[in-house]
């Protein structure tokens, strides 16, 4: 049988199973114990913020942060849709209304037509951005850092300042990336806007199986987010509750698997790179038609995904290539469909999508876990190679 390779699992080599047995001798298995503060304080100093709170999973702190940012019914929320749906599902979860943008080269949105929507499509009148065709209030932008890459913030904040909106990044994929120069030097994807929502479901470069956190440079928000996601606990003993909460805590367990997996980040991220580059390497300007794309250069990016981009689709198709690399027993995947396209949103407005659909037909996703090996890398390009 064919040696199988992967396209993103979980690398559990260091103290995961010791920190797991050390929680189940304790018995402290749920929503309580010490592991969770741990986890919470430990991804809060790496990431140079105040605080973070941990939550069941990154859909589940997108869903809060919304909540926290003041969304309700007849607000509406502008998402990108080249993105997984999770990142545009809370929205509805708010009863809102997402407003879809296109992306630019990064795979991140199109901040010059968020400038350009936010100019001609609105009026900010009373410091609110009000919809021309809908007439409703536009609360907030849900940015996320595609892949790992990062969105251009600078632009992304003018335009929040300016219009008075409340910035959420979605940072599921890319914990680990900071910018490496201009205005947010040294910054970490996730830390800029308002609030920054993180994910470690078992594909993301460390994992809790499920899970995820979220940071603010609030702490007003910060107590508010752990309250909600906490059932809203006013008198834990006599179980008095003022506001409809949500049982969105993290597990001991899984929180015991987050500091051991958090322990390992940077060495993830250095494979990962070295994984990177040798696809590079090996594949642009050697094979003619597709590349690898390129991560932006103001940043230190934490590789989470390769994006093989299709340049020549009268040679290459992007199932040619997901059949063929299945044949070898490697699993690939194309990018998401876009979200403007799916059923529940056909009726929402999108916004001058020219650039995306473009990327969705041309992007095949490669192996790119943080334990894939250097002849599985060359494997993988050898099977494209193989393509006629």
């Amino acid at each position: 049988m064919k040696h199988f390779i992967p396209l993103s699992v979980p690398n559990l080599r260091g103290n995961e199973l010791n920190y797991l047995t050390d929680a189940i001798n304790k018995e402290w298995v749920s929503t309580g114990g010490t592991y969770i503060a741990r986890f919470e304080t430990e991804l809060a100093h790496y990431l140079k913020v105040y605080s973070a709170v941990a939550c069941q999973s990154g859909t589940a702190g997108l869903h809060l942060a919304l909540i926290l940012a003041g969304v309700e019914k007849d607000h509406e929320v502008i998402v990108p849709t080249l993105t997984f749906i999770a990142s545009a599902n809370p929205v509805k979860y708010c009863h809102a209304s997402p407003i879809f943008m296109d992306c630019d080269n990064s795979l991140c949105m199109d901040m010059a037509k968020l400038k350009m929507f936010c100019q001609r499509e609105c009026n900010f009148l009373d410091n609110k951005l009000i919809n021309k065709t809908t007439g409703k209030q536009i609360k907030a932008v849900v940015v996320v850092h595609v892949f790992g890459n990062m969105a251009d913030m600078p632009a992304v904040m003018d335009i929040a300042k300016k219009y008075n909106l409340i910035v959420i990044e979605d940072a599921t994929e890319a914990l680990g990336t900071y910018y490496l120069e201009g205005p947010y030097q040294g910054k970490y994807a996730g830390t800029i806007g308002d609030i920054g929502v993180y994910s470690f479901n078992g594909n993301k470069i460390i994992t809790t199986g499920g899970g995820g956190m979220i940071v603010s440079s609030s702490r007003e928000i910060l107590k508010r987010a752990k309250y909600l996601s906490t059932q809203a606990k006013d008198d834990a003993v006599n179980f008095f509750h003022n506001e409809v909460g949500y049982n969105y805590r993290l597990t001991n367990l899984q929180a015991a698997l987050g500091v051991a997996q958090l322990e390992q980040l940077e060495h993830f991220i250095s494979v990962k790179k070295e994984n990177y580059e040798r696809y590079k390497r090996n594949i642009n300007g050697k094979i003619n038609g597709i590349e690898i794309l390129d991560f932006r250069e103001d940043i230190r990016p934490n590789y989470w995904f390769y994006s093989l981009y299709i340049m020549n689709l009268d040679k290459y198709t992007r199932r040619k290539i997901i059949d063929k690399l299945a044949e070898g027993n490697i699993q690939t995947r194309p990018v998401w469909g876009l979200i403007h396209e799916q059923k529940p949103y056909l009726l929402d407005q999108a916004y001058k999508i020219e650039k995306a659909p473009e990327y969705h037909r041309r992007i095949v996703n490669l192996p790119c876990s943080s334990n894939l090996s250097a002849s599985s890398v060359y494997k993988v390009i050898n099977t494209i190679k193989s393509i006629s």
